[in-house]
This record gives structure tokens, C-alpha cells and sequence, in this order.
């Protein structure tokens, strides 16, 4: 990233920017922080909706991921807009590839399935059959040490079994808000996984994903896993058909699936899961995806005030917020980021 908003900006001086309105923000604001445009309607979800002409976009280079067409770095272009009482955000980045290709079972020349899965995965990090995604991470009521500073970057511990470290913050007490956009499994229900991340060290038994954890809501989470039964698929889309080449899909819809009917070629590829609509807590955020032509569009939209202990609450329009983006291209942890933190300030 370029130059940085500084630190030491008075409370005066923020609202002396809040005074001048939302064109005289923008001409102020650092090159780090995103405007949210006062609009009088929500917008469509969609990137073409003349709300978002007037929203200042901010640009992110997000670099030492997987994939990207083996360069491992993306750049991604964020412009938000508010109403009274909801928040809208507009993401695009390029992916030059759509990954949806989560783990699936494909049928083998003699008849059998099998599991498809990286092959030199050696635990937790799957970079050829996963899915794209992308994160967001909201230090909640500025309680994360170091993050204006460092960014995610404070929360990444390296050297406990994974690669690319363990997500926990510094201390007790210190939490964040994480937004968590899984595409082949929050995103065919509409949804962001709205998770936190807490100060929970990493322990391979106890506390396998150390500080990161769900929002409360629900039993059945975002997924579950069926397995194969007799050396077949379990469940399968009621369409019966293949995701590869099919127009079939490499999930299941919960309240779509039919025992397995073995109709299929070999070659084909069908899903391994469930994906369920999030609940309570956990479902506080919603978006709308597309991809075209190696650009991803996510139109996402969250209440300003949530009122949970695991969300951040933008209730001080007058404040300034800061945040860390991160974008996975068909990687399980090898994630794309900036160097520095985010900030977004709402324009009168």
C-alpha cells in the first residue's frame, strides 16, 4: 500500500472532515481509506446500480497468495454506501478462474469413486480441489493491539502446524469481527459466514482452530460432509446431474439431496457435501456474487447495528474503522492480502 492515514489525527480534526461532507472526505482521505456514501435507497445488488457512481473506490493490491494464475497476488477495488440504518458494500477483484471444485467424488474408469483432493496436501491446505474465497476483519471496539499498525497481520502466528499460521489476537479481550465469504459454501445461500476471532491459542486437540470461531446460530453449521456408502455417493442434488460440464453443482442444497442413483459416466464429478442456510448471529450478513470474465462482483449487505458482542457496530458514523481484506483463489489458507490496514470512514 501506499501512504497511510496517520495515526495521530485528532478527534477534532475527524470531525472537521465529517463537517465538509462526504466530496470534501474524499478529496482529504488517505489512499487506505474507503468513503461509505450517504444514500437515500438501498442499492440493487448489482454493480450497475447508479449508487454506487457517487461511492469513492478504494484500490488493494493483495499479494503472496496461491494460485491467481500463479502469481499469487490480485488487485481488488472496494467502494461501500450506507443508508440509515444498513451498510453496502461493492468487491470486485480479479480471479481469472471460477473455483467451485470443493472435494468432489468422481467416478473412475472401472465404476468406482473416489474423493478428489490435492495431492500434496498434508493437512488443511487443499490449492487444487477447493473453492474461492474471500475475508474481511473488523477489530471490535478497537480492542486489537497493533492492528492499525500491522493490520491481519497481528493475528497471524506462523510455525504451529499450518501453514500460513493460526488466526488469534494478542490478548483477553481482544476479538474481531471476521466476514468470510466461502464460495462453494455460504455463497449458494446468499450468505458471508459471520464468524470473530478471539484470543484462543492454537492446540492441536482442544483448540484446533485456535481463535477462530462462528457467530452463534444453528446446529448443522454451513456444510456437512456425506460420505460414500458401498463405494458410492450417499446423497446427490435431486437434478441428477454432474458438476463437471453437467450444469450440475459441486454442492448440494439442504432440502435438495435424493439417495444416490448411479447414472453417471465415467469422468463425471458430483458433490461431497451439504451446504445449509445460515442462522441467528451467524447469518447477519448477506451478499451477491457473480463472475464474468475473470472479475469477481460481491454486493454485500449488513445491518449498521447488530446489537451481538461478535460483530462490530458501525453506531458512530463519526468514527474511523479499521479492517484487513483478504482474497483465496481455489486455496484452503493461502490467501492474498494487503500489506496494510484498511479504514473506513462514512461521508455525511
Amino acid at each position: 500500500m501506499n501512504a497511510r492515514l496517520p495515526l495521530s489525527i485528532s478527534a477534532i480534526a475527524w470531525a472537521a472532515l465529517a463537517l465538509t461532507g462526504c466530496k470534501a472526505i474524499q478529496e482529504q482521505v488517505a489512499p487506505n481509506t474507503l468513503v461509505a456514501a450517504k444514500v437515500a435507497a438501498a442499492p440493487a445488488l448489482s454493480a450497475a446500480d447508479p449508487a454506487w457512481a457517487n461511492a469513492r473506490p478504494l484500490a488493494v493490491e493483495l499479494t503472496g497468495g496461491a494460485n491467481f494464475g500463479g502469481t499469487g497476488k490480485t488487485n481488488a477495488t472496494i467502494k461501500a454506501v450506507y443508508t440509515a440504518d444498513m451498510l453496502y458494500m461493492l468487491l470486485q477483484y480479479a480471479d481469472p478462474t471460477k473455483s467451485e471444485r470443493r472435494g468432489p467424488y468422481q467416478k473412475q474408469a472401472d465404476g468406482t469413486w473416489k474423493k478428489l483432493a490435492d495431492p500434496a496436501d498434508k493437512g488443511g491446505d487443499d490449492n487444487v480441489y477447493y473453492e474461492d474465497k474471500w475475508a474481511m476483519i473488523w477489530p471490535i471496539d478497537n480492542s486489537i493491539k497493533g492492528f492499525e499498525e500491522q493490520g491481519c497481520a497481528v493475528l497471524c502466528h506462523q510455525g504451529q502446524g499450518k501453514p500460513y499460521g493460526n488466526k488469534y489476537t494478542p490478548a483477553e479481550g481482544q476479538i474481531g469481527d471476521m466476514w468470510h465469504m466461502k464460495s462453494g459454501r455460504t455463497g449458494p445461500w446468499g450468505f458471508v459466514d459471520d464468524q470473530y476471532v478471539d484470543h484462543t491459542r492454537y492446540d492441536a486437540k482442544a483448540s484446533p482452530n485456535a481463535g477462530r470461531k462462528s457467530d452463534p446460530g444453528g446446529t448443522l453449521g454451513e456444510y456437512n460432509s456425506f460420505p460414500l456408502v458401498n463405494g458410492k455417493p450417499q446423497f446427490m442434488s435431486r437434478d441428477g446431474k454432474a458438476a463437471n460440464g453437467g450444469g450440475g453443482t459441486y454442492y448440494v442444497k439442504r432440502g435438495e439431496e435424493v439417495p444416490f442413483n448411479d447414472s453417471f459416466k465415467a469422468g463425471d464429478e458430483v458433490a461431497s457435501y451439504f451446504v445449509n442456510p445460515l442462522q441467528g448471529d451467524r447469518a447477519d450478513i448477506r451478499v451477491a456474487t457473480t463472475w464474468n470474465n475473470g472479475v469477481y462482483t460481491h454486493v454485500v449487505s449488513r445491518k449498521l447495528v447488530t446489537g451481538s458482542k461478535f460483530d462490530v457496530q458501525f453506531a458512530n458514523l463519526g468514527a474511523r474503522y479499521a479492517f484487513g481484506l483478504a482474497a483465496f483463489d481455489n486455496a484452503q489458507v493461502r490467501h492474498a492480502t494487503s500489506d496494510d490496514a484498511l479504514f473506513m470512514v462514512f461521508g455525511r
